[in-house]
């Protein structure tokens, strides 16, 4: 597997978790890490397609 395909996992699986904690109002610092972690999730994935529709 490609490893910016891992991270992209990884890091929705972290924005996924983060989310949980803090949607639901657990932490208030869950809600921004979860933020963070999903728009860092956004950015790896739409340069992924970029990198695999140019490698074509």
């Amino acid at each position: 597997m490609n490893t910016v395909i891992r991270w992209a996992i990884i890091f929705f699986v972290l924005a996924l978790i983060a989310a949980l904690l803090g949607f639901g109002g657990i932490a208030n610092v869950g809600i921004d890490i979860a933020q963070i972690l999903f728009f860092v999730f956004l950015v790896i994935a739409v340069i992924t397609v970029v990198a695999g529709v140019f490698r074509r």
